[in-house]
């Protein structure tokens, strides 16, 4: 077994992560009874997935430490919940905003500026783009392409891995991992693109609804979800992480990948429990009240 196989230094390091994993997981247990009892119906969901991203990535990470032969699976498992967040993050900020109509009055002759991240960041001679309930449309199917065809992705990944197809480290141009991997990171840029354009105008206004500290955890789970993950593979498959009798390079780096993501997951479960934990006796600033009340009115 996989404790067998540690000396003490490692039982105790595996023991620590996992403690860090439970404890993430009653955070957010605790966060979300709160969540259910004080958030409004229309955006309560919305914000649990949210919270839920971080303890359910240290929670996949923790099961493909303990089960190294199940890493596969707990890596796609991690990466749908994580795509399907997206999705929530960018209907989270319309919600925040007192939801579709509310938004619609609000910005009736604004303009989205579509030259950001991560597609067309540098695309500055982009046209502004009238905000529509049309435009609403194609930002959130943006987002919900991602959300559906992920797991559709993994799915086929998995049929693959069945029949022999399909090598999670293997990224010849014959084998199949490399294509799904180029076609899954286009339609991440593609998800990514709406949420980038909504924030960047709704930053302002939603100012007092902490969306920038917001905004930047969730950009923190992706940058160590997808872009670390993808760095310590490339080392470990060019073997600049050396084997470790009985573990390989790529098995290394995948020990790498979770035991980081433990410790980064938990630290971010933490601070999104302070970011996203809303004081009931404070005043509010009057735009933040004007939009509630706009919200209530909509919500039957």
């Amino acid at each position: 077994s996989l404790s067998a196989g540690l000396d003490l230094p490692g039982r105790f390091l595996f023991a620590v992560l996992t403690l860090m994993t439970l404890i993430a997981s009653l955070v957010f247990i605790e966060e979300a009874v709160y969540i259910y009892r004080k958030i409004p119906s229309f955006k309560r969901s919305v914000i649990i997935w949210i919270n839920a991203a971080a303890p359910v990535i240290a929670t996949t990470s923790c099961i493909g430490m303990w089960i190294p032969r199940s890493t596969m699976f707990t890596d796609f498992t991690a990466a749908v919940f994580f795509a399907i967040v997206i999705h929530k993050f960018l209907m989270m900020m319309i919600k925040e905003c007192g939801g579709q109509k509310l938004l619609l009055r609000r910005f009736e002759n604004g303009h989205f500026k579509i030259s950001t991240g991560p597609c067309c960041c540098c695309c500055l001679c982009l046209p502004h783009v009238r905000i529509t309930r049309r435009t609403l449309f194609w930002l959130k199917l943006g987002t919900f392409q991602f959300a559906f065809l992920r797991p559709v992705l993994m799915f086929l990944s998995i049929v693959l891995w069945t029949n022999g197809n399909y090598t999670l480290y293997n990224l010849s141009p014959k084998g199949a991992a490399m294509w799904i991997n180029c076609f899954v990171g286009v339609l991440t840029i593609i998800a990514l693109w709406p949420v980038g354009i909504m924030f960047q105008h709704v930053r302002t206004l939603l100012n007092c609804k902490k969306i920038i500290p917001k905004f930047t955890l969730y950009q923190f789970i992706l940058i160590l979800n997808h872009l670390q993950a993808a760095i310590i593979n490339i080392l470990a498959m060019q073997r600049i992480i050396p084997c470790a009798p009985p573990l390989s390079s790529s098995a290394r780096g995948a020990y790498m990948i979770q035991q980081l993501l433990i410790m980064e997951m938990f630290l971010i479960t933490l601070i999104s429990r302070v970011v996203y934990r809303k004081r009931y006796d404070d005043p509010e600033p009057p735009e933040c009240t004007a939009a509630e009340a706009g919200a209530n009115k909509q919500t039957p």
